[in-house]
């Protein structure tokens, strides 16, 4: 039956399931191995939606997977956090479905700081007390980073989502990746090697050291001291991008700039680019409208100036003149019209009253009207106008003289005035 080179084809009943085998396994673990207590550190927690609790339970030589169901999770009084050393109280189970075996806690006891947290806390506040984490010693990291380089692991997804980042918000500049181990023995050295890689070829504006998120021994390197010593010596300016936003290292510390995730660090190194990208677009935007409106001006300016030169022009100043006269000589020719049609109306009607009247007032009338037009023509005859102080110019024969041009000298002249004539020379 125990014989392998003996095929159970002729004894069916011989062969397992892997359903009974599994079954046959959890028996003889839950029958041999009675409820107890273990001791452990906490790693890998996780607290799902459900109530039920899983972690690793673990010490120097192995781990052991856990679970702590809804019911029992409620009555433990021990907040429980991956680093803690605790006691847990329960028994052995295999979960069919996997074909894993896990602990049942039934009740959890805190048995103090686990070591890895021990030995964090004890290098923490070494550092602090030397002052390798003051904020005096921070660099500012440059406006705008043309060229990055990333520390890390270059199969990891970490990478991979810093440069989606950074091709998403279209960031100009240039990434290098110095690729390095980032957990496991010896990744802290590489780390170092990889900083010191990054002055030496001094091409770099800034750096970026850093993973995804992990267990915290996944993340211990970053722990380490030669490699928190050799971040807070850096001559660059450094980010230190490790794990997800509730993890923190003490690389965290010694760095410039924490970052909670590496896709925080990319958003980070691209702010300054979004920012002046958008101050750009904003004062393009300004100005084409600045430039569309005045454009606007100019041309209803020109086409003012062009109208008002239009206006000016002797051509059009000519045309206004002749519309001007045109207008006048029909304004004169309207009113010459309508005085002669009234003066017709009125001697018309003079005339009827003069038909209607008698002789001696017809004889009377023009008496007057005689009288009159003869005071008018004795106004404008040259008696008239030597009255009011002027004289005429005559030559010996009579000729009046209008023009000075006509005389010359020596020639004999009469000046007429109207109290008598005066003779003179020209000079």
């Amino acid at each position: 039956m125990n014989d392998p080179d003996q095929l159970p084809t002729d004894d069916p009943g011989r062969v397992q399931t892997v359903t009974e085998f599994t079954r046959r396994v959890r028996e003889l673990l839950k029958g041999g191995l009675p409820a107890g207590w273990v001791k452990g550190e906490v790693s890998n927690l996780r607290a799902q939606a459900s109530g039920h609790v899983y972690f690793s339970l673990k010490d120097a030589g192995a781990q052991l997977s856990c679970v702590l169901f809804r019911g029992d999770a409620s009555r433990q009084s021990v907040a429980i956090k991956d680093g803690l050393q605790v006691l847990v109280y329960g028994e052995i189970d295999v979960y069919e479905a996997r074909g894993q075996y896990q602990f049942i806690v039934r009740a959890v006891v805190d048995h103090g700081l686990g070591r890895l947290q021990q030995q964090f806390e004890e290098l923490k506040a070494r550092l602090v007390a030397e002052g390798l984490f003051e904020t005096a010693r921070k660099r500012p990291l440059p406006a705008v980073p043309l060229c990055v380089g990333f520390i890390t692991s270059p199969t990891g997804a970490a990478v991979q989502d810093f440069f989606r980042i950074l091709r998403r918000r279209e960031w100009p500049g240039r990434i290098v990746v110095l690729p390095a181990k980032v957990q496991g023995a010896g990744a802290a050295l590489e780390m170092v090697e990889m900083l010191r890689l990054a002055e030496q070829l001094g091409i770099f504006d800034l750096l970026v050291i850093g993973r995804g998120g992990g267990s915290v021994e996944d993340l211990w390197a970053f722990n380490e001291e030669p490699l928190v010593r050799a971040v807070a010596a850096c001559s660059l300016p450094v980010i230190s991008a490790v794990g997800h936003e509730i993890d923190f290292t003490l690389c965290d510390f010694a760095a410039d700039v924490r970052a909670e995730t590496p896709s925080a660090a990319a958003e980070l190194i691209s702010s300054s680019h979004v920012a002046c990208r958008e101050r750009v677009t904003r004062a393009q935007r300004v100005l084409d409208d600045r430039l569309g409106r005045d454009l606007e001006d100019a041309v209803e300016r020109l086409s003012h100036a062009r109208s008002r030169l239009r206006l000016l022009s002797p051509v059009a100043l000519l045309e206004q003149h002749q519309l001007r006269i045109d207008d006048l000589t029909n304004r004169l020719g309207s009113s010459l019209r309508q005085a002669t049609q009234l003066r017709r109306e009125q001697w018309s009607a003079v005339r009827a009253r003069l038909a209607a009247a008698s002789p001696e007032f017809r004889v009377q009338f023009e008496s007057h009207r005689l009288l009159a037009l003869w005071k008018r023509l004795e106004s404008v005859s040259p008696r008239s106008v030597l009255q009011r102080g002027f004289a005429i110019v005559r030559d010996e024969a009579g000729q009046p003289i209008a023009r000075a041009k006509g005389v010359k000298s020596g020639q004999k002249l009469v000046s007429e005035f109207a109290d008598g004539d005066v003779r003179s020379r020209v000079e």
